[in-house]
């Protein structure tokens, strides 16, 4: 199964998981220690987000270091600017629109 980077963050423990390798690599042991699910299932979560390329695991002596690989994300920004634009775009009609209502209002006092 191919997967990408939209399936690495849907799923809630796998962006805890990214989060706490992205301030610094962490052994894998200390990042299941955070979670109430077993260490098979964290180590799942972790398998796609290597699978994903969010993440890179390495060896250090007896322990497994994973690191976070941001560079990724930008895949979902580009996707997410799109409708950033469109609601940018939504937002200033909307503020143009209350700034007609607004001057109209002030204009009816005015002329009372």
């Amino acid at each position: 199964m191919r997967r990408d980077v939209f399936q690495a963050i849907a799923d809630p423990t796998r962006r805890a998981i990214l989060s706490m390798v992205a301030e610094q690599p962490l052994n894998v042991n200390t990042v299941s220690e955070n979670f109430d699910v077993s260490r098979a299932a964290i180590y799942k979560h972790m398998k796609i987000l290597i699978e994903c390329g969010l993440i890179d695991v390495k060896q250090q002596g007896r322990e497994r270091y994973a690191e976070a690989k941001l560079q990724k994300l930008s895949e979902v920004n580009d996707w997410i600017q799109q409708y950033k634009q469109f609601w940018e775009a939504k937002l200033d009609s909307l503020e143009a629109y209350l700034e007609k209502l607004k001057t109209e209002r002030n204009n009816d006092n005015r002329n009372k």
